[in-house]
Formats: C-alpha cells, sequence, structure tokens
C-alpha cells in the first residue's frame, strides 16, 4: 500500500465543507425515508390502499434498504464514497418523481423500492467520508453528530412536506423532492472526494501517533459472518438493536400521523408538534445514553437496553389502556418514550464493535443494522394487517379502538427481543469470562458423589 500523504489529513475548512455537504446529503435522505410518515392518510385515499397494502409501501421500502447494506459495502470498496453517494440521491429522485406521478399501487411501491435502495448508500458513504477525511479520534464525535443532525430530516417530512402537499397537490410535493434529489445528486458529486489530495487508498489516520488503518465498508460473506454471528456478542448486538428503535420507526414512517389525527383526534398542526418533539426529544436524550454507554460498559443491557425496551412498553399500554382519547400530556410522554429508541438502539452498535475485531466489525455491524429493520417492518407489517382484520383498512373506517388493538402486536416484538437480550447477555459474561458458566444439574450430582 502507498504510503498516504504527511499529515495534517486536510484543511480544516475542506474537512467541514466535505462533512456539511454530505450530512446535508443525509438529511434529505432521511426526509425521502419518512415522506410518507404525514402524508399516510393522503397516499390512502389516492391509491385506495387498504392497512395491508399501506403498510407495504414501508414494508419493501425497509426490505430493499436492507437488502443493499452488503452490496453497498462491497461497491464502496470498490469505487469510493464520491460516486455511491451521487447515485443513491440520484436513485432516491427517480423515485419520488415516480411516486409523484404513480397512477396506482402496483407503481408506486416500485417508487418506494428505488427509493430504498438510494437510501441505503447514502449513510455508509457519509461515514466514509468521515473516516477517511477526518482524524481517527474525531471519527466517533462526528459520526455521532451526523446521526442527530440527520434525524431533523423527519421534522422536514412531517411539517414542510405536508403543508406543500395540502397547499398544492400530491405530484407537486414528491416532485420537489425529485427536485431536491436531483439537485443534490450534481452537489455530492462536485464536492465530495473519496480521499485527500496525494492518497492513493482509502485510510484512517491516528494524528496523535500516525497510525494508519484501512477503511473497508464491505463484510465478508462467508467465514466472517459465521464467526460474528457465533459470537454471543454479535447476537447481542443484533437482539439489542431488534427491540429497541421498532416501535418509533414504525410510528414514524407510517401509522404515528393517521393515529394522532384520526385516532386520537388530534389536528394535522399538534400532530405535527408530537412528531417534532419526538425528534427533539431523541437529540437530548442521545447523548446522555451515549456517556452512560462508555461509563458503564458492563452494564448496557441492564442499566440502559432493557429499561429503554421497558418505558417503551409502559408508555404504549397506558396510551392503549386509557379510557378514551388519551390526555395531550400522555401523548408527550409517548412521544419522549419512543425518542429513546433510536439512541438507545445505538447501544447495539457498541457491543458489536467491543466484541468483534476490526477485520469482522463490517459484517458485525451488518447483522446488528439488519435486527433492526426487521423488526420495523415487521411491526409496520403487523400493524396494518391487524387493521385490516377488524374491517378499518381505510381512512374512512379507521378508529381509535383498532389502532389501539392494532398497535398491542408491538408487545410479542418487545418480549421475544427482551427475552433473546437477558439470554444472550448472560452467554456474552460467560464467554469472555465475566460468569461462571451455569453447571448442569447431572454434574452437580457427580460433584457431589465425587
Amino acid at each position: 500500500m502507498t504510503t498516504p500523504a504527511p499529515l495534517p489529513l486536510a484543511p480544516t475548512w475542506r474537512l467541514w465543507l466535505l462533512w456539511s455537504v454530505g450530512v446535508a446529503a443525509y438529511v434529505l435522505s432521511v426526509t425521502n425515508r419518512s415522506s410518507l410518515s404525514a402524508v399516510g392518510v393522503d397516499a390512502a385515499v389516492r391509491f385506495d390502499a387498504d392497512a395491508s397494502t399501506l403498510s407495504m409501501f414501508a414494508v419493501i421500502q425497509l426490505a430493499v434498504y436492507g437488502a443493499m447494506q452488503i452490496p453497498v459495502g462491497l461497491l464502496l470498496d470498490r469505487f469510493g464514497a464520491r460516486p455511491i453517494i451521487a447515485a443513491g440521491m440520484a436513485l432516491m429522485a427517480v423515485g419520488q418523481l415516480a411516486l409523484a406521478f404513480a397512477p396506482d399501487v402496483a407503481w408506486a411501491i416500485g417508487a418506494r423500492m428505488l427509493l430504498g435502495a438510494g437510501d441505503a448508500a447514502v449513510f455508509p458513504s457519509v461515514l466514509r467520508v468521515i473516516a477517511v477525511w477526518f482524524p481517527e479520534r474525531q471519527a466517533p464525535f462526528m459520526v455521532q453528530l451526523t446521526g442527530l443532525v440527520g434525524q431533523s430530516g423527519q421534522i422536514i417530512a412531517v411539517l414542510p412536506l405536508a403543508a406543500l402537499l395540502h397547499a398544492t397537490s400530491w405530484t407537486v410535493a414528491f416532485g420537489s423532492l425529485a427536485g431536491l434529489g436531483a439537485l443534490f445528486t450534481v452537489l455530492t458529486f462536485a464536492v465530495i472526494r473519496n480521499r485527500p489530495p496525494g492518497r492513493t487508498a482509502d485510510v484512517s489516520v491516528d494524528t496523535r501517533t500516525g497510525a494508519m488503518h484501512v477503511v473497508r465498508s464491505s463484510a465478508d460473506l462467508r467465514q466472517g459472518f459465521r464467526e460474528s454471528w457465533a459470537h454471543p456478542g454479535t447476537r447481542l448486538a443484533f437482539w439489542s438493536h431488534f427491540t429497541t428503535p421498532f416501535s418509533g420507526t414504525a410510528f414514524v414512517l407510517l401509522w404515528g400521523f393517521p393515529f394522532l389525527t384520526v385516532g386520537e383526534g388530534l389536528t394535522p398542526a399538534m400532530a405535527s408538534l408530537l412528531f417534532t418533539v419526538y425528534v427533539v426529544f431523541g437529540l437530548l436524550v442521545g447523548p446522555v445514553i451515549g456517556a452512560l454507554s462508555s461509563r458503564h460498559p458492563q452494564r448496557r443491557s441492564r442499566l440502559l437496553v432493557l429499561p429503554v425496551i421497558g418505558i417503551q412498553a409502559a408508555a404504549w399500554l397506558a396510551v392503549i389502556l386509557w379510557p378514551g382519547p388519551a390526555p395531550l400530556w400522555l401523548l408527550f410522554v409517548l412521544a419522549f418514550a419512543m425518542s429513546t429508541g433510536g439512541p438507545g438502539s445505538m447501544i447495539g452498535f457498541d457491543h458489536a464493535r467491543t466484541f468483534n475485531p476490526s477485520h469482522r466489525l463490517s459484517t458485525a455491524t451488518g447483522i446488528t443494522n439488519v435486527g433492526g429493520f426487521l423488526a420495523a417492518l415487521l411491526a409496520i407489517l403487523l400493524i396494518g394487517i391487524a387493521m385490516d382484520a377488524q374491517g378499518a383498512g381505510t381512512p374512512d373506517t379507521y378508529t381509535l379502538e383498532a389502532f389501539r388493538l392494532a398497535f398491542l402486536t408491538q408487545v410479542p416484538l418487545w418480549l421475544i427481543g427482551s427475552l433473546f437480550i437477558v439470554i444472550e447477555r448472560k452467554r456474552t459474561r460467560v464467554h469472555i469470562g465475566l460468569d461462571e458458566p451455569r453447571t448442569r444439574r447431572r454434574d452437580r450430582g457427580i460433584d457431589g458423589l465425587a
């Protein structure tokens, strides 16, 4: 490998320019991902879709997103961040343009598939830009900052997009998103560069020691996967990410706005405020959970992950069991509870990083990431099926009681995930020598006879 250029990596202004363009692209990516959140009822009316069909818009989008993670990693290793992020923005632009003019459900689902494929390319590309351009000691902070800033895209999807749609038309609103995607296709390709001048390889640099490491985004699909999954710490990471964020994801991507407006009877403005508060709460609680995770690495599951799950389940059960529409203060409590899921899910990546060597980190991270999206698409689909099963599959038939029963389908996902977290936590502690393995009853009997 060719020796990289001498330090420093690049002028500070250039680092921040690259990051600003990358994170702005990520904000737009999150906006595109969440673009049905505040207009789900409009989508159901436009495409004459029942609840299960409406769920498929989000489910297929998430499935494509998850399926594209490994191919995106391979492409990043082959071509670098610049062409991949630009291609992702272009795919999302085409997807939103197709959705703007979609004449039926099949066309709309195809558009959301393009959206999921494009979305899958953006965040990994931004992470690679950070790893290659920023000093190693600064990269973890920049990753956290990118994730926090990116979530503001959810607010854009709820407020300006919904207002534009109701002031103009479906075609204008989603055509505008397509136009922004085209603009960022050009902007990212013009500004983003794969590596600093003089470098011939993608490496990260520790400016304190001069140590350099090759940056890889793809996963080893054979031995690396088997070795990663064989470690109970990776399985603990998977189930932690499976169980913590899915409720908020299902709420924000599709079912939250119809539940708040049609089910709970809130005005669109108040529902939008709750969505905004959800994002703001997440921004505030994220650093707190991150700090506690760093300070108590051996107690993450008991101190953070399981309580986050418990808080969400308790808040949802309180809303579901409340006689009549829930009071506004309780809905704000629900928004806060769900907002802990995103930061809580990041602990899964802490587990993956802690228990896997660097050459397996991409594989373990990919396994962990699949958990959250698998749970989210299951939750979205189960809620839609439950709505249809109650005869409440269209906006005209939505009722508060139907929503309450439908949201109870989240409970099995919490229970299954929590059970496996407890099991894999114990196995992980035994594996790394913190706990003694349980002695089988037969062995205890033999020892007693000896």
